[in-house]
């Protein structure tokens, strides 16, 4: 009975104790910040879609392609008119005046093929006659229109700018894909850049930090008699040396920031990214089969913003070409309307018809804008291919850049670890006094010249596939590929 009462008084204290510990568990989590996630270029990218000024500054072709296209069909929106006209006069032969008009409410339109109709009412004013289509008192229905049959019918001035302002729309996605295909590259090439600058300054700094162990030693040494006073000079040296290096890359690393900020945009102004979020390089993939790279030219072709900007000024030129040889043509119109001429309502209230045959002599004008259209037709069939083959040698340019820059990443990978097996041996001779610490010295720079070579290397193994990329078309028309976030609670992006 004794135990069971000290079981029951221990867990009873227990229990007592977990909420308390849990509460402190708790909290020391919570104060713990989180560590920061590696910034991606995915994730540049996707900032850039969302919040880039020069790209926003695109999108508004989209809001011009729109304000082209409504004025365009401005020309073709109906038009209600509501006329009067009134003339007084005297009867010939008599001092009798006369008061006659009439007030017309009718809606005119045109059509895109040239065809120009209106409907109305008319309601006339005085004594009048009304010869046809008058119902009520007074009143006529009033019919027009107008029918060119050569010049001017489906091909018209009228037609050719609603045609061109339907081709605004595709320019204007065009020049957002050229413009995002730009930035892209160039926030690629800046984010290894800093990538980059970031790895050379933390390759500096460990430099540094051998070299300030290395002349605790020395003076240690020295002060004991086993070395000479100057080696403790060439230490220091050494220390200064790298520190001034080390100071110099510092400065390089903030510079590539402040460029970098340049693609990262939050509420209207630049971002400088945080250092801690600097990433390693991804490990290096296949180099791209040949077949793989013939079908990646095959769709560049069509993704290529240059190629699609051609195709389209070409379509424009055509719409040209096409207006230019319709003027060639005489001019035959057929007209009905209403008569109009004040001088006429005595007769009454009728209509009119009419047939106009136009045949210009010489034709200069029509001719020249004929051949102006037709040579720049010819113009762009060469501009389209040479476009065709710049897309061919972009490719064909990066496809040697990844293989060439893989090639030098495994070389300055063999390069580095040649390097460091020649370092540590020099160390170890120095600890036996075989050596001095100016060829330790020298021995610890070739490792880190050949370490900075190797970031470099993989730096420029991600810039050749970010430039395949552009030179594929791939990201003129993909998706964004990342949501942007701030990963730590309560902090903000930027440093």
């Amino acid at each position: 009975m004794k135990n069971s009462a000290w079981i029951l008084v221990i867990a009873a204290c227990t229990l007592c104790g977990l909420p308390e510990g849990s509460a402190r568990a708790e909290e020391a989590a919570k104060s713990r910040a989180l560590p920061p996630i590696p910034l991606s270029l995915n994730e540049v990218h996707a900032w850039i879609d969302r919040s880039h000024p020069l790209l926003k500054g695109a999108g508004t072709e989209k809001v011009s392609a729109r304000g082209k296209m409504l004025k365009a069909l401005g020309a073709f929106e109906p038009i209600l008119v509501n006329d009067t006209e009134i003339e007084r006069f005297i009867d010939k032969g008599t001092t009798k005046t006369q008061s006659v008009g009439f007030n017309d409410t009718l809606v005119e339109a045109r059509t895109p093929w040239g065809f120009r109709g209106s409907a109305g009412v008319r309601q006339a004013i005085g004594d009048a006659k009304i010869p046809d289509l008058s119902f009520g008192n007074g009143q006529q229905v009033i019919l027009g229109g107008f029918l060119p049959l050569l010049k001017g019918l489906m091909i018209n001035p009228e037609n050719a700018e609603l045609q061109r302002s339907e081709l605004a729309d595709p320019r204007a996605e065009v020049k957002i894909s050229q413009t995002r295909q730009d930035l892209f590259l160039a926030a690629a090439s800046q984010f290894w850049d800093w990538v980059s600058a970031a790895k050379f300054v933390d390759v500096q700094r460990r430099a540094l930090g051998v070299a300030e162990e290395r002349l605790r030693q020395v003076e240690g040494r020295a002060k004991a008699g086993a070395v000479a006073p100057l080696d403790v000079v060439e230490a220091g040296q050494e220390v200064q040396r790298r520190r001034e290096i080390a100071i110099a890359a510092q400065r390089a690393v903030e510079q590539e920031q402040y460029k970098m900020s340049m693609f990262l945009w939050e509420n209207q102004t630049p971002t400088a990214p945080q250092l801690e979020r600097v990433p390693d390089f991804p490990t290096p993939a296949a180099v791209p089969t040949a077949e793989a790279v013939k079908a990646d030219k095959l769709q560049a072709k069509s993704d290529r913003p240059e190629i699609r900007e051609v195709d389209i000024e070409a379509k424009v030129n055509n719409i040209d070409l096409e207006l230019a040889k319709n003027n060639l043509l005489p001019s035959f119109d057929l007209e009905a309307a209403p008569a109009r001429a004040p001088e006429k309502f005595v007769l009454g209230l009728g209509y009119r018809f009419g047939a106009e045959l136009r045949i210009p002599i010489l034709q200069r004008r029509s001719r020249g804008e004929v051949m102006e259209a037709q040579a720049q037709a010819d113009r762009l069939v060469l501009v389209q291919k040479y476009r065709e083959q710049q897309v061919v040698v972009d490719v064909d340019n990066a496809v040697s850049a990844i293989e060439r820059a893989k090639e030098r990443v495994a070389a300055a990978a063999e390069s580095l670890r040649m390097a460091k097996t020649l370092e540590e041996g020099e160390r170890f001779r120095f600890s036996l006094g075989a050596t001095s610490v100016l060829f330790v010295n020298l021995r610890e720079r070739n490792s880190v010249d050949s370490e900075m070579q190797l970031v470099r290397a993989k730096a420029d193994y991600q810039k050749a596939l970010a430039l395949y990329q552009w030179a594929t078309g791939s990201w003129a028309k993909s998706q964004p590929s990342a949501v942007p976030v701030n990963y730590r609670v309560g902090a903000s992006f930027s440093k």
